[in-house]
């Protein structure tokens, strides 16, 4: 059993190794869930489908960075 505390800012933090175990990044998103007095449950969002796309595109090196190359058609096939 893991051991954290809440910060004077109502911050909780989740220790390292259930960070890196379960790969939770800087701006995850979590639902809490008030179960009883004193018990919580946490639970990880899932992403939305193509959630970060957009931002993965235009990081791109620089614009023509992606040249078409000719090819054959597959018409005649």
């Amino acid at each position: 059993m893991l051991k954290t505390i809440v910060s004077s800012k109502g911050r909780i933090l989740l220790p390292t190794l259930l960070r890196k175990q379960d790969r939770i990044e800087p701006g995850d998103e979590f639902t809490i869930e008030r179960l009883d007095r004193g018990e919580y449950r946490l639970v990880r969002r899932a992403p939305k489908p193509n959630e970060g796309a957009l931002d993965w595109l235009l990081a791109c090196p620089e614009k023509g960075f992606f040249v078409p190359i000719e090819s054959e058609s597959t018409g005649a096939l």
